[in-house]
């Protein structure tokens, strides 16, 4: 089975009900796992360590699907042309 890498992040929203960081630079990078279970396994700790504050939010990035290993070339590539 191939690996499908998730990234977990969080922090401070500008407001609670949009996904807008208040400050990018303080972006809490919890980690990337090699699949969803440990990576959902991670945000909900996170989630549940930060419950009481309702502007901070983590979230869960598929990584894996940046890139589309049966295309030629994936999306992300054809930024770099």
């Amino acid at each position: 089975m191939a690996q499908r890498l998730h990234l977990v992040f969080g922090g401070e929203l500008v407001d609670p009900t949009r996904t807008e960081f208040r400050n990018t630079k303080d972006i809490h990078i919890v980690g990337i796992y090699p699949n969803y279970a440990e990576a959902h396994a991670a945000w909900k700790a996170e989630a549940q360590r930060t419950v009481d504050s309702a502007h901070t939010r983590y979230f869960i990035a598929h990584l894996h699907r940046l890139r589309d290993e049966e295309r030629e070339v994936s999306p992300t590539e054809e930024l770099g042309s």
